[in-house]
C-alpha cells in the first residue's frame, strides 16, 4: 500500500500547509490511522525515510519492521547532491524545474536514478515530470525541497526509531547510487541500526524500478524469519 504525500503525485497541493518533514510526519500519521492500519511492515526511501522515521517516532507499537532504501539517517550532516541543490535557492529552484522538461529528466535517470534503463518506459519516465509539475506547476515540491530539517535534534529522533526498538530493521542499497552513496549513507544506517550488513543490489538512486524483484524477496525473506 503507497499514498501520496501532499505536493507529489496525484495528491493535492494546499497552499497552507506543512511540507516540512514533521509537516508531511503528522499527514502520514493520519492517515495510517484513517486507513485503519493497526500494524504494518513500513518500507522507506529518499526523503520519505525522514517522513517514514517521523511516523516510526509517533507509533512504534504499529511497525512489524522497518526496511530503509537509499536515504538519509544522518540528516544533520546533509548536504544535498547537485541535482538537489538549485531547488533551495527561490531563484533557480523554478528555473532548474522549468527545466526538467522530459528528455531531461530521462538524461537525468539514466545518470544517477536507473542502471538499466530497459525496465522502465519512455512513457513511465515521462509521467514522473507530468506528475511532478502537475496544475501549481511544481511550487508544492519546491516547498518540500526548501523544508529539509537537518537538526541534531532531528537525527537524534531518527537514530532512535533503528535502534533498541520493538521492531527488526534491514537496510537494502543500491550500491552504484552516485548521490547517496553506500561507503557513505548506506554505512551511515547500517551503524546506526546496529546492523551486520547492508543488503546491496545493483542499482542506483531508484533501485526499486529495476530491482523490484529482489527488493521483495528480501523484504518476503526478513518478515517471515
Amino acid at each position: 500500500m503507497a499514498f501520496d504525500l501532499p505536493g507529489l503525485g496525484l495528491a493535492s497541493r494546499p497552499t497552507e500547509f506543512d511540507y516540512s518533514w514533521t509537516g508531511l510526519g503528522n499527514f502520514s500519521k493520519a492517515a495510517v490511522i484513517a486507513l485503519g492500519l493497526e500494524r504494518f511492515h513500513l518500507v522507506v526511501h529518499d526523503i520519505g525515510g525522514p517522513i517514514g522515521f517521523e511516523l516510526a517516532a509517533a507509533m512504534p507499537e504499529r511497525i512489524k519492521s522497518l526496511t530503509i532504501l537509499n536515504t538519509i539517517v544522518d540528516v544533520a550532516n546533509f548536504k544535498k547532491p547537485w541535482s538537489m541543490r538549485p531547488f533551495e535557492s527561490k531563484i533557480l529552484g523554478p528555473l532548474w524545474l522549468m527545466g526538467m522538461i522530459k528528455p531531461a529528466f530521462r538524461l537525468l535517470m539514466r545518470m544517477q536514478g536507473i542502471s538499466d534503463m530497459q525496465t522502465v518506459s519512455t512513457g513511465e519516465l515521462n509521467a514522473y515530470v507530468d506528475l511532478l509539475k502537475r496544475d501549481d506547476g511544481g511550487k508544492a515540491f519546491l516547498r518540500i525541497m526548501r523544508n529539509f530539517d537537518t537538526t541534531p535534534e532531528k537525527q537524534q529522533l531518527y537514530r532512535s526509531t533503528l535502534k533498541d526498538v520493538p521492531y527488526p530493521v534491514q537496510v537494502i542499497w543500491g550500491d552504484r547510487d552516485p548521490a547517496l552513496k553506500i561507503d557513505t549513507f548506506g554505512i551511515a544506517a547500517r551503524e546506526a541500526a546496529s546492523l551486520d550488513i547492508v543488503h546491496q543490489l545493483p542499482g542506483k538512486h531508484f533501485l526499486q524500478e529495476d530491482q523490484a524483484e529482489s527488493i521483495a524477496r528480501l523484504i518476503a525473506e526478513f518478515v517471515t524469519n
